[in-house]
């Protein structure tokens, strides 16, 4: 009886370290975006565009040059091709239709879908 508690335990362990290690799901805070905040925002000025993706955050059409982002409570961070460092902009307002966001300059820039 002794000698199948010293083999069943550790079987028991490893099987449960190999599921957990093998699981696929996301933490619930994998830096992706809310599904409000993508999709293509214009500038109220006018003079601003903004296309954030899944994966991509793209300021004035510059598709050439996208941006790798994440977003961390009420900040995105992006990074060209995952240099340092990153660039901040806080979320100030986010809803369906309209997204103010603080550039790093202290400016804040009004969005529109």
């Amino acid at each position: 009886m002794k000698n199948i508690a010293y083999l069943l335990l550790p079987a028991v362990c490893i099987c449960t370290v190999f599921i957990t290690a093998c699981n696929n799901q996301a933490p619930a805070n994998s830096g992706g975006a809310p599904a409000k905040l993508q999709g293509k925002w214009k500038g109220k000025t006018g003079e601003n565009s903004l296309k954030i993706t899944d994966k991509h955050f793209i300021m004035d059409n510059d598709e050439q040059n996208p941006e790798d982002y994440f977003v961390k409570a009420d900040t995105i961070f992006t990074s060209f091709e995952g240099n340092q460092p990153y660039t901040k902009f806080v979320i100030q307002k986010l809803d369906d239709n309209n997204l103010n966001l603080l550039f790093p300059d202290s400016v804040t820039v009004e969005f529109i879908r």
